[in-house]
């Protein structure tokens, strides 16, 4: 049994002594030097190569380096082979500070004050109370649950959307096609942390904007194929939307060219949101290691019918 990583050089090595230490028997091979393919049984990448079960024919499981496995879903594995993802709390903590903090840059107006002082103008804005800026997460899985938890600390009234019910303490949670509506018309700062499937692509549209109630702002910290973007522009330009915050990008890094990069009402950060740290995240996957050997469900088993 051989397990190949596929990953930058410095970030194997980081993984290959993460996961030596917990597993000091296991097989590890680093990309390109992968040995006999027909001995590798397990893959850690983020990119995976496009012909991966007809180089690796004996291949049982699939790691994505991180929470996302959209990349993955186009490769279709066979039913023998499990796609898992990285469910590690040091990954949830990063997502919970970024989203904390693009959240109380747009409820304290970081961006009207950056162009004020751009403007050498020195003057106050009427700041709302937390308990009247109303925050929506798009996704309630694990992020966006650990998300909704510390922002209902600031006082902010919170609510989330996704396809399924979910009962958390102290946020409204809505649930399906026919209640989003409703959880849009309610927010006035929403962050996306959904996983891209057929069906959340081109969610943040023109349709989700102009349900949003006016001055909204909006957050990316899911996919860029979340975001439409002429019509992310245009309700920028309309003054419908106040700022948007992306962490992604239909491609990353944006053509040079593109109007993201200069637009006064985007903020961009280069998809730095939340990573995974293979001293961390290498306790969850020797346990799904041996999770499998044991014929068990490993935590984070992708249902590759959903796309997460």
């Amino acid at each position: 049994m051989s397990f190949v990583i596929r990953t930058s050089s410095a970030r194997s090595a980081a993984w290959r002594a993460a996961l030596s230490a917990l597993a000091p028997d296991l097989d590890i091979r680093i990309w390109p030097d992968v040995g006999d393919p027909d001995a590798v049984t397990h893959l850690l990448t983020w990119k995976p190569p496009s012909d991966l079960m007809t180089r690796f024919p004996n291949l049982r499981a699939v790691f994505s380096e991180g929470a996302g496995v959209d990349q993955f879903l186009s490769l279709d594995l066979p039913d023998s082979v499990s796609l898992v993802r990285i469910v590690d709390p040091a990954l949830t903590d990063m997502m919970v500070e970024y989203g904390v903090w693009a959240t109380l840059a747009l409820h304290r107006q970081a961006p009207a004050y950056r162009r004020l002082q751009a403007a050498h103008d020195w003057r106050p804005l009427t700041q709302p109370l937390a308990r009247d800026r109303r925050v929506g997460v798009l996704g309630l899985g694990v992020l966006g649950t650990a998300l909704l938890r510390r922002l209902h600390l600031f006082g902010f009234p919170c609510a989330g959307w996704s396809r399924g019910t979910h009962v958390i303490d102290g946020v409204t949670c809505f649930a399906g096609q026919d209640a989003l509506a409703a959880f849009l018309n309610r927010t006035d700062i929403l962050i996306c942390l959904l996983p891209l499937t057929d069906e959340t692509r081109g969610i943040l549209s023109a349709r989700t904007f102009a349900a949003l109630p006016q001055g909204a702002g909006v957050i990316n910290c899911g996919r860029g194929g979340h975001v439409v973007e002429a019509d992310l522009m245009a309700a920028l330009e309309s003054g419908h939307l106040s700022h948007a915050i992306l962490d992604v990008a239909g491609q990353e890094p944006p053509p040079a060219d593109h109007p993201f990069w200069d637009h006064p009402a985007i903020t961009l950060t280069p998809h730095v949101a939340s990573h995974t740290t293979p001293a961390s995240a290498a306790h969850q996957v020797v346990d799904n290691l041996r999770r499998l050997q044991a014929g068990q469900t490993p935590v984070g088993l992708v249902n590759r019918g959903r796309g997460y």
